[in-house]
């Protein structure tokens, strides 16, 4: 009988141990880990990290929309999905004109359109309650063509759960160096964005291009791109972004 005990014993201490590594082993590679920006890629600069300020609104349509512009707010709404990219059960607000004014100044319009902000919903822009905060992406935004002014705003809930359908800035580098520029070809910009599937937690506010070893007549395609392994390109790999084209004959000399 203690030999029987003693085997079973050490029977169930092995199960536990499998059990045991097993366990550590998934805890190590869980694929439900949050996603992190990864070093040498772009991310968002700490500097713009705003809360945009908004509060309810109780309805919509062309005359309100008015006289909320008139009051120095922006007419928006914020859309909830699961995966983030259509609508789904959505909420009127109204931001301030000059707080989204001021950050599409400094980002830039497309920049804009990829950085994810806090938003937190007051009953009024004065009050310390808060009713609800929630992290968002700036999906469309319309401008005053005149004054540039904002006159509507989309958001979308972002989650981390959420993949984003974005279009990422390009900021192209390294012209100065490039061999087919410095030797007095141009430079053809065929994409300014390019549309990614972004995990939430690791959008880039824009993709570096680097051009410091283009020459005459190579170009750079979209999977050419470096990103994080996380992000899908929507489009072809092999669409091109931009290429070094030859020098203008009217630039030749005689």
């Amino acid at each position: 009988m203690l030999v029987r005990r003693s085997a079973l014993t050490k029977t169930l201490n092995l199960q536990l141990r499998f059990f045991s590594q097993a366990a550590s082993s998934v805890t190590h590679e869980d694929p439900l880990a949050p996603l992190t920006y990864l070093d040498g890629l772009p991310r968002p600069d700490p500097k713009y990290a705003e809360t945009i300020l908004a509060i309810p609104r109780a309805a919509s349509g062309s005359n309100i929309s008015a006289k909320e512009r008139k009051a120095g707010r922006v007419p928006s709404i914020v859309f909830e999905q699961e995966d983030g990219q259509h609508g789904g059960n959505k909420r009127l607000i109204s931001v301030q004109t000059n707080q989204i004014k001021k950050l599409v100044t400094h980002l830039g319009r497309s920049f804009f359109l990829s950085r994810l902000f806090d938003l937190e919903v007051r009953p009024e822009f004065e009050s310390d309650e808060i009713i609800e905060k929630v992290r968002v992406l700036p999906r469309k935004i319309h401008l005053n063509p005149v004054t540039d002014l904002p006159l509507n705003v989309t958001f979308l809930r972002a989650p981390s759960s959420a993949l984003l359908k974005i279009n990422v800035p390009l900021v192209f580098r390294g012209e100065d160096v490039s061999p087919g520029l410095r030797k007095g070809a141009y430079f053809n910009t065929i994409k300014r964005t390019v549309k990614f599937i972004c995990p939430a937690d690791i959008v880039p506010p824009y993709i570096d291009v680097d051009l410091s070893e283009l020459d005459l007549g190579q170009k750079l395609l979209m999977g050419d791109l470096k990103v994080h392994p996380a992000l899908k390109l929507v489009q072809s790999k092999d669409l091109p972004v931009c290429k070094v084209m030859g020098v203008r004959a009217s630039d030749q000399k005689s």
